[in-house]
C-alpha cells in the first residue's frame, strides 16, 4: 500500500473501521535473556563465510529457515512471492523466509496469545496500535543493542534516523526496528458519490453531513448498508479517530485506553475521554444512527470485510487512511467498478498529526534462535531494492509494473498479494502508486503542509506499574464502553454513568495519575 511522496498513508492498519490495539497481553516477563546473551556472544565470536553489508564478515554456512508472524490475510499469491524472495535470501544469506498470518478477524485476541505462549518463532510484525511497549516490557521481544544493529543490520543503522530509534525504545531500550518512512495516520472516509448525488445530498465534510448521508441511504437505498466497520476486538470505535481525536485536536495516548490531552496544551494534561461533554455528545450520535440502522444490528459479532462490502456495493461507506483508501480507489477504477467514488475528509479544519515511528515495524521474538540472521534479513528487506520491491509489491509484471525507480502501476493479479502487514519494512524505497487518485494526491499535498508537531509527539507510556489496572480497565471498555459505541444501550445516559463507574472501580484514576508523572518528567527532560 504506497503512498505519495514523504507521507506513507496507509494503514496498518492498518486497518479499517473499528480500531484498537491488541491490549490485554500476557507476560512473557524475562525471555529475552538468553537470546540477548546468544547475540553478543555472535557478535564476539565473529564468523568467517559470509559478509553482512558493511558489517565485516558473519558466519552464515548454516542454512536456517525464519518464521515471521504477520498480521492480515495470507496473500493468495504467498507461495509465488515468498519463492522468489527466498531464492534472493538463500543467496545473500543462507536463509529462508516462513510467514503465519492473523486474519483481521481475529488477530487481536491471536497476536499476544503468541508471545504468551512461547510459540517457536523468530520475527514479528510490531506496532504501538498493536501492544508494542506492553510486549516489549513484558519481555515478549528481544532487546537491539546498537552493537548489534551495526553489525547485522548496517544499512538499516545508517539510514534510519536518530529521531525514529528514538521512538521505539520502551525505557530507553529498543525492541523493534521501525519503518522508516513518514506516516500520517489520520482517518477519512470513502463513500459512494454516485448515491450521494442521486439524493441531492449536501457534501460530505462535517460529522453532521455524513449523517444526512448514512440516514438517506437506510431510508431510500434498500439492500445497501450505510456503513460497515472492521471486523475485530476494539476497544474503541474507529469512527472515534475521525469524530473525536481529530474533531476536538486531542490525543488519545493509547486506544486501549480512554485517555487524552489536547495537542495545543504545553502542559500535557491528561484527561478521562469518557468524562468529557465531547464523548457523551458522540455517543448520543452513535444512538442516533444506530437507531436509524446506520449500521448491521449484528456488526458487534460480523466478521465480513468491509473492503470487499464495500468494493461488491454491499455497503456505502468504510473508513480508514488515506492510503488505503486511495489504493482502493485506485483498484476499483481501474477494474471499471460501476460505482462513483470519493473521499471524506469530516475534520478539514482541523490539525493533522504525524504517526510516530512505531506505527509499523519488526520485534525479534525474545525466544528466537537465530536473532542475528533475523535482523540480516530485516536489513534487507527495508533497504535492499530487489528484496524490498519483492515483499512491498509482489512480482514485476505480475502484482505491478514498475514506473521508473520509485512509481508502479497496479498489474493484471496486484490483489493476489496485498492488505497484509509487509508495511513494516516501509523505506524511502517503497514505490508510490503513479495511478493514485488526483484527489488522494490533493490531500496528501494539503495534509503535508499542515502537520502540526506537539511536545509530546514521541512520548511512550510504560504500563509496568499499573498493568492491572490497564488490564482492568480494557475489560471495563469492552463490556460498557463497545455497546455504546455501536448505539447498543437505550438509555445513554444510564450506560454512559455505568461505564464512568465501572472505569474508575477498575483504577482509571491511577492510570492518569502514573501517566501525568511520566509526562510531567518527559516535559521536564525535554526542557533542559
Amino acid at each position: 500500500m504506497n503512498k505519495k511522496r514523504g507521507l506513507t498513508l496507509l494503514s496498518g492498519i492498518l486497518m479499517l473501521s473499528l480500531l484498537g490495539a491488541c491490549g490485554n497481553n500476557n507476560g512473557n516477563a524475562g525471555g529475552q535473556t538468553e537470546p540477548q546473551a546468544s547475540a553478543a556472544a555472535t557478535q564476539e565470536a565473529g564468523g568467517n563465510n559470509q559478509a553482512a553489508g558493511d558489517s565485516g564478515t558473519v558466519d552464515t554456512s548454516q542454512p536456517v529457515t525464519l518464521k515471521m508472524i504477520f498480521v492480515g490475510p495470507k496473500p493468495i499469491d504467498y507461495d509465488t512471492v515468498f519463492g522468489e524472495i527466498n531464492k534472493k535470501l538463500k543467496e545473500k544469506i543462507n536463509a529462508t523466509l516462513e510467514g503465519e498470518f492473523l486474519d483481521w478477524s481475529d488477530w487481536a485476541q491471536k497476536y499476544p496469545l503468541k508471545l504468551a505462549a512461547n510459540e517457536d518463532f523468530d520475527l514479528i510484525y510490531a506496532a504501538n496500535w498493536a501492544g508494542y511497549n506492553d510486549q516489549a516490557i513484558k519481555g515478549g521481544f528481544l532487546e537491539l543493542t546498537d552493537d548489534m544493529l551495526q553489525k547485522y543490520a548496517p544499512m538499516t543503522w545508517k539510514e534510519m534516523t536518530p529521531v525514529s530509534w528514538g521512538q521505539a525504545k520502551v525505557n530507553g531500550k529498543l525492541y523493534m526496528v521501525p519503518q522508516n518512512r513518514g506516516e500520517t495516520v489520520e482517518k477519512l472516509i470513502l463513500y459512494r458519490e454516485d448515491l450521494r448525488k442521486k439524493y441531492n445530498l449536501p457534501e460530505i465534510n462535517s460529522p453532521e453531513a455524513y449523517a444526512t448521508y448514512l440516514k438517506t441511504i437506510t431510508e431510500k437505498e434498500k439492500g445497501v448498508l450505510p456503513f460497515t466497520p472492521e471486523t475485530g476486538d476494539w476497544k474503541l470505535h474507529n469512527l472515534d479517530r475521525v469524530l473525536l481525536k481529530q474533531q476536538n485536536e486531542w490525543n488519545m495516548l493509547d486506544f486501549d485506553l480512554p485517555l487524552g490531552f489536547k495537542l495545543t496544551d504545553p502542559a500535557g494534561k491528561i484527561f478521562n475521554v469518557y468524562e468529557t461533554p465531547e464523548f457523551k455528545e458522540l455517543v448520543y450520535y452513535y444512538k442516533d444512527l444506530a437507531d436509524h440502522n446506520a449500521w448491521s444490528k449484528s456488526a458487534l459479532n460480523s466478521k465480513l470485510d468491509h473492503q470487499q462490502e464495500f468494493k461488491e456495493g454491499k455497503t456505502a461507506s468504510i473508513t480508514h487512511n488515506l492510503g488505503t483508501l486511495g489504493s482502493m480507489v485506485t483498484d476499483m477504477r481501474e477494474k471499471k467498478s460501476p460505482y462513483e467514488l470519493a473521499l471524506a475528509d469530516v475534520t478539514p479544519d482541523k490539525k493533522k498529526s504525524v504517526a510516530v515511528s512505531t506505527q509499523n515495524g519488526v520485534a525479534i521474538h525474545a525466544t528466537s534462535k537465530n536473532p542475528e540472521r533475523a535482523l540480516m534479513m530485516v536489513d534487507l528487506l527495508q533497504n535492499d531494492k530487489e528484496l524490498h520491491d519483492l515483499i512491498m509489491n509482489g512480482i514485476s509484471a505480475v502484482h505491478y509494473n514498475p514506473v521508473g525507480d520509485d512509481k508502479f502501476t497496479n498489474a493484471e493479479k496486484n490483489a493476489n498479494y496485498t492488505g497484509f502487514s509487509n508495511w513494516c519494512f516501509n523505506s524511502p524505497l517503497n514505490r508510490d502508486n503513479d495511478s493514485f487518485p488526483d484527489e488522494a494526491n490533493a490531500l496528501t499535498d494539503k495534509w503535508e503542509g499542515e502537520v502540526y508537531h506537539y511536545d509530546l509527539e514521541t512520548f511512550v507510556f510504560d504500563n509496568s506499574k499499573v498493568k492491572t489496572e490497564v488490564a482492568n480497565v480494557g475489560n471495563v471498555m469492552l463490556q460498557y464502553g463497545i455497546p455504546l459505541e455501536y448505539g447498543k444501550v437505550n438509555d445513554v445516559d444510564n450506560g454512559l454513568a455505568k461505564l464512568q463507574k465501572q472505569v474508575k472501580a477498575a483504577g482509571i484514576d491511577t492510570i492518569i495519575a502514573e501517566v501525568q508523572r511520566q509526562i510531567d518528567e518527559f516535559l521536564a527532560k525535554s526542557a533542559q
